[in-house]
């Protein structure tokens, strides 16, 4: 969940998010760095997290806004095949250390919004 004093930013469309496929980019500022995240759709829900494997902090996509393995089960880290559960972000094989940074997303009347946190804020510009 979100925490009450975060700011919703829309991401996207509810609609461009489809079931066990490409992934919304964005970039945010995670504790002072800018970053890339991605949002996906897994079983019916949304979810987000920091393009960043807890292995080695590199990007994860193994083409542009594919995270999903061929299964459809599994994000998986396409430099060391560390792969992490859609939903929680959690490890689940491979050589990762911990889960994924879960970015929290709501979906409401048809829109994707992310939420701020402490740690978590919009790139500026």
């Amino acid at each position: 969940m979100y925490a009450p004093d975060s700011t919703a930013i829309a991401l996207c469309r509810s609609t461009d998010l489809q079931e066990r496929h490409l992934a919304v980019p964005f970039d945010v500022v995670y504790a002072g760095q800018t970053c890339r995240a991605f949002a996906i759709r897994f079983e019916g829900r949304v979810h987000a997290y920091l393009n960043r494997c807890t292995h080695v902090a590199m990007e994860m996509d193994y083409q542009p806004d594919r995270f999903f393995d061929v299964t459809g089960q599994w994000l998986i880290c396409a430099t060391h095949g560390a792969t992490y559960r859609p939903d929680t972000g959690a490890c689940a094989g491979g050589p990762c250390r911990g889960g994924l940074v879960k970015i929290a997303l709501s979906e409401v009347d048809g829109v994707v919004h992310w939420h701020t946190a402490y740690n978590l804020q919009p790139v500026e510009f």
